[in-house]
């Protein structure tokens, strides 16, 4: 079998992924298990990860010589980068870890892959890289304009990833991700910070007044994107959506019908406040796929309502039943 080095594998995507791979690959997952967000949930779900094909080592990208050691160590076939510092608004308070980790990190990885002649990187990226730009968006579309430092380390790595590519003909398939969500999620995220309130009764805080689109795409969806690239025999950047972007004061709705239908709360009037546009958000999000769909038939089968089910009943037996 070959040998997959997946960075982040304790992460959201990164967990998912590595999951799914397992029974067809050796699998070498990194992280650096930090504290951005609950730890025991990252624990939680490399205890879910335990397999004769896994391997686990724990690393910080950044740190050269940790990663040098993992490289030199090991007959790696391909690398799935999904390690990186996520979140808009905590790139604003926090900027050097998004460089440290997003960037140096990055540069990190792609010196080990020239070094030891891997030929097919996978790396996230993000939807964050086209700013406010018009919609649905293209590959095509111009990323020169980022308006959160998250977003411009997104943008770096595509640079980067294209300039080894040409300097030393390494395959490099970047995947701009859409505001992706599902079970084991990101509890920084909105839709997490969502469900607490409504189960709890507190007020929900809107940015941009509830009008911004969001194109939500299920984690499975997003999963199967990466595998369909396994094996692309080019440098190309796709990105990977559900193309069927929702207001999210419809999403609010619905995702309270959902927690209704899961015996979670009882119907009453939400608390919702409007608010005006944060720092570093863009407006609007909508994935224009279809150059994945045509160099690898991808089609996301998850609609929003039956995603969001999903996690509600990941969210209720996690949290609420084994506690």
């Amino acid at each position: 079998m070959e040998t997959i080095l997946i960075t982040g594998c304790s992460g959201f995507i990164g967990y998912h992924l590595t999951k799914k791979l397992l029974n067809n690959y050796n699998i070498i997952g990194i992280d650096n298990l930090n504290d951005y967000y609950d730890i025991n949930l990252k624990k939680d779900r490399l205890n879910n990860l335990k397999h004769k094909n896994f391997k686990f080592i724990k690393c910080d990208i950044s740190v050269s010589r940790e990663l040098e050691k993992i490289f030199n160590e090991n007959k790696i076939d391909k690398v799935i980068n999904s390690a990186a510092q996520a979140g808009v608004r905590y790139s604003i308070e926090n900027p050097d870890v998004y460089i440290n980790t997003n960037i140096i990190g990055f540069y990190n990885i792609l010196e080990n892959i020239k070094k030891h002649k891997i030929e097919h990187l996978i790396y996230a990226s993000s939807s964050s890289v086209y700013g406010n730009n018009e919609l649905p968006f293209k590959e095509s579309n111009s990323t020169d304009n980022p308006i959160s430092l998250y977003a411009a380390t997104k943008k770096t790595d595509e640079i980067l990833a294209q300039t080894y590519s040409n300097l030393y003909n390494i395959k490099c398939t970047g995947l701009r991700f859409f505001t992706v969500y599902g079970p084991f999620g990101r509890p920084d995220m909105a839709y997490f910070n969502f469900t607490k309130k409504i189960i709890n009764k507190e007020t929900i805080q809107l940015y941009n007044n509830g009008e911004s689109l969001r194109d939500f795409t299920y984690i499975d969806d997003i999963v199967e994107g990466i595998i369909k690239v396994l094996d692309n025999k080019k440098t190309k950047i796709y990105n990977i959506g559900n193309s069927n972007p929702i207001k999210m004061l419809d999403f609010i709705n619905i995702l309270k019908e959902t927690l209704i239908n899961n015996n979670l709360i009882e119907d009453y009037e939400l608390n919702i406040e409007l608010l005006p546009k944060q720092l570093g958000d863009v407006d609007n999000t909508y994935a224009d796929i279809k150059e994945i769909k045509k160099d690898f038939n991808y089609k996301p089968n998850t609609n929003i309502e039956d995603g969001l089910d999903k996690f509600i009943k990941w969210y209720k037996e996690y949290y609420i039943e084994k506690r």
